[in-house]
């Protein structure tokens, strides 16, 4: 679901605050070069012990909304670690599926190149099926919907 941040720009939150220790923020969408499909946004991770963000680069969203739709379809399950990583890799994201019906995403944020100076990773737990659907339809309305 679609949220705004504090200046009003669109804005995904990821995490529950209550039982999450750090919650991440998907904000301020732009495509730098007007009609071109590249897409930055920014990416925080807030809690009691971090705030670290980064500016995120993708070729327009780099399918990170098909890879969770694809999650969410495979809500009865898989083997092993799905994974994605945005254009530069500066996030990342693998997924794994728990039993009881749940998906383990554990978000990587990485300094932009070429100092890669630190890396930062922290796991969100979502149950499978209807939550999963609804991230995605979040991270799919904040990449198509950018400025």
């Amino acid at each position: 679901m679609i949220d705004y941040d504090d200046s009003g720009s669109p804005a995904v939150r990821v995490g529950d605050p209550g039982s999450c220790p750090v919650r991440l923020l998907f904000s301020e969408p732009t495509r730098p070069f007007g009609d071109d499909p590249m897409l930055d946004f920014l990416v925080k991770a807030q809690g009691q012990w971090v705030n670290v963000e980064t500016l995120v680069r993708t070729w327009g969203g780099d399918g990170l909304d098909g890879f969770l739709s694809s999650l969410a379809e495979g809500f009865r399950g898989w083997e092993g670690t799905r994974t994605w990583r945005s254009l530069e890799g500066d996030l990342t994201l693998s997924a794994v599926h728990r039993p009881g019906g749940y998906v383990h995403l554990t978000w990587g944020i990485h300094d932009r190149p070429p100092s890669e100076a630190w890396n930062f990773e922290t796991t969100t737990v979502h149950a499978a099926g209807e939550e999963m659907r609804n991230l995605a339809a979040g991270i799919h309305a904040f990449i198509t919907g950018a400025a």
